[in-house]
């Protein structure tokens, strides 16, 4: 078994078979959570999840990028990046629901700044709604859902800030969050270890030898494995269309990493996502 703790079956990339998308993954013996990107995404992922008596879940959040208007680029694939203000109770009713089991993706993106429009305002304001919905996980003793990209200084002081200031939210020493799609190298992933946090990789560590020596050392309940799809593709399937049952190739590329056997690495995510997430 297997579990994709990262799949965007919400967007509009599987609008036409995304019954069948679901079908193909549970088939496989492959568990999802679907992550939102806005509120209606977060909607959507829900309405999906609800459809299903188990093996199908979702994070509700609002991610970074929807802090201002702007358009996708690069292998974002014409994904809308229109604003959104974030409302609170809104996403709070969502969240309460049973199936949905972390808030996400939220975090912090300056990929997607235009530092000639008034980038200042925009980091702030990604700031303030990242840590409005870091309020709202550990009120609902929900996990979170990170996303992080060119924005990892501000993330740590961001996130040691916040715990440093609401020790009461965070009892124990389990983890209450991962830091998705993670592109880091070991010094970074230790500082987010140290935080509480995981990490999880995609299909970007079967084309790329980047991060070999990282999952090498990593210790076994550090880590989980998620698709991101439909991005990030794996390899033999790059330049498609990715989906939920492909996270089976992360997770063989981990096993030849680590020299372990593709089940074994199933059975170590699978028991860290259903811990992370309650599965």
């Amino acid at each position: 078994m297997l579990i994709d703790t990262h799949a965007h079956v919400n967007f509009n990339a599987f609008k036409e078979d995304k019954k069948e998308v679901v079908r193909r993954s549970l088939d496989e013996d492959t568990w999802m959570i679907i992550v939102g990107s806005d509120y209606k995404t977060s909607k959507k992922a829900l309405d999906i999840a609800n459809r299903y008596e188990k093996g199908v879940y979702a994070a509700v959040g609002l991610h970074p990028i929807h802090a201002r208007e702007s358009e996708a680029n690069g292998d974002d694939r014409g994904v809308s990046r229109n604003s959104e203000e974030f409302y609170y109770d809104n996403y709070e009713k969502l969240a309460k629901f049973e199936k949905v089991v972390a808030i996400g993706e939220i975090g912090l993106d300056y990929y997607h700044i235009d530092q000639a429009h008034n980038a200042p305002a925009v980091k702030k304001k990604q700031k303030d709604i990242f840590m409005e919905q870091l309020r709202l996980a550990r009120s609902l003793n929900l996990p979170a859902i990170i996303h992080c990209r060119q924005a990892h200084d501000d993330m740590l002081a961001l996130l040691g800030n916040f715990k440093r200031e609401n020790r009461e939210l965070f009892p124990g020493d389990a983890p209450w969050g991962v830091m998705h799609c993670f592109s880091g190298d070991e010094d970074l992933a230790w500082k987010y270890f140290s935080l509480g946090l995981i990490v999880s990789f995609t299909g970007l560590i079967t084309f790329s030898k980047q991060w070999d020596d990282l999952i090498r050392k990593l210790p076994p309940d550090k880590f989980l494995i998620e698709t991101d799809c439909p991005f990030m593709t794996p390899e033999p399937f790059r330049g498609r269309r990715n989906e939920p049952v492909l996270v089976k190739y992360v997770a063989e590329r981990i096993a030849e990493i680590k020299n372990l056997s593709a089940e074994r690495v199933g059975e170590i995510t699978t028991r860290n996502a259903r811990e992370l997430f309650g599965i």
